[in-house]
């Protein structure tokens, strides 16, 4: 690349002032109210986050991982139960479920979407089914409509998984608004970011509302009075303040992400015609907002490399499937258990998609990735 400079995977650093100066504002009004766990700035993020995803209750919580697991809680998962999810997503999505003492079951998944795959899903239910949890991998909506089909008429509540899609939507719904519960995380590296670890739940049902404000507080709502054993779920009120801040500028984020998605597919369309790689795509009724923007190539490590030597940031998400990571060998599984699963974590390849990416910086990572795949 001769002296340009490296092109990394993501940079944090790259905040625009006004910017920095809503979120140092932000910061210093908590420090003025001296009010760091839960209070008005917690409250204030936690009814703006409800309006933007159209759901009557938004709860904040420390991590999208604590998200997820709060939310089962909530749903009184517990030993003896199943909660079906996928194979191939970060490993809090069962990991959760394996610290509940219940067993994760997964079902292998869409190639095209890199979600779970709903004609699957049927055969995966039994009668110890507590949950269905799809994963809104890497900002794509998974087919909410076909995971209802099979949920809805047993009764099976739905856990979206949506710690990678805040801002997508499934047939102009927002993610987050179609289950019985959704679980954001807003880890510092999301399409919203906070400035540390946090993460959020958001349901339409009052009663699952209330006992998630329980259970992040050790299972009470009054000091020193427990109703049910929960745990330190709570969002810091200076990440609530920081997103807060930065909230507004979601929807403008997204749509940067998306404009950068369309360029690369439109530099990318000769090596991936020439069917050297697969582009990501959108789903009919899906609206994407590339928390990754994942390509396939069949020899991934190599390409990989050349783009590393060319200055060019990639990562692999993810390199292995759930099913096959040793501290879930008891569940049974084995290779061939979902070749889909196990093709794409051969192949994916994410490269840089960041709003502050520049267009020149666009034309270089496709022109790189079109080298690296000679």
């Amino acid at each position: 690349m001769g002296d340009l400079p490296a092109i990394p995977l993501l940079d944090l650093t790259r905040y625009d002032d006004a910017l920095k100066a809503d979120v140092a504002r932000a910061v210093a009004s908590v420090f003025e109210t001296g009010r760091f766990v839960m209070g008005a700035s917690v409250e204030r993020f936690e009814e703006a986050l409800a309006a933007a995803i159209g759901v009557r209750h938004a709860i904040g919580v420390s991590s999208g991982t604590d998200a997820l697991l709060v939310a089962l809680m909530a749903l009184d998962v517990g030993p003896g139960d199943e909660v079906i999810t996928s194979p191939f997503t970060f490993f809090a999505s069962a990991g959760v479920v394996a610290r509940l003492h219940a067993r994760p079951v997964f079902v292998d998944i869409d190639p095209a979407s890199f979600n779970i795959d709903p004609a699957r899903l049927e055969d995966a239910v039994t009668s110890r089914t507590r949950a269905i949890q799809p994963v809104h991998l890497y900002g794509h909506p998974a087919d909410m409509d076909g995971v209802a089909a099979v949920a809805a008429p047993r009764g099976i509540p739905v856990l979206e998984d949506a710690c990678q899609a805040i801002g997508a939507a499934w047939k102009g719904r927002p993610l987050g608004a179609l289950g019985t519960l959704a679980a954001f995380s807003f880890y510092p590296t999301k399409n919203l970011g906070a400035a540390g670890d946090a993460g959020a739940v958001t349901t339409d049902d009052a009663a699952l509302a209330e006992r998630i404000r329980e259970l992040r507080i050790h299972g009470g709502v009054r000091q020193y009075h427990h109703e049910r054993v929960g745990g330190n779920f709570r969002i810091d009120a200076l990440q609530a303040a920081v997103l807060h801040a930065k909230l507004p500028r979601l929807a403008a984020w997204n749509e940067r992400r998306r404009a950068i998605a369309r360029r690369y597919g439109e530099l990318l369309e000769k090596p991936a015609g020439e069917g050297r790689l697969v582009l990501p795509g959108e789903a009919p009724g899906a609206r994407r907002v590339f928390h990754q923007y994942v390509v396939r190539v069949p020899d991934r490590d190599r390409v990989k490399e050349r783009l590393a030597a060319d200055g060019v940031g990639s990562a692999v998400f993810y390199p292995l499937p759930l099913h096959l990571q040793e501290c879930f060998a008891d569940l049974g599984y084995r290779e061939g258990s979902f070749p889909e699963a196990e093709k794409a974590a051969r192949e994916v390849l994410a490269l840089p998609i960041f709003p502050e990416l520049s267009d020149g910086e666009v034309e270089r990572v496709a022109a790189a990735l079109t080298r690296a795949l000679r």
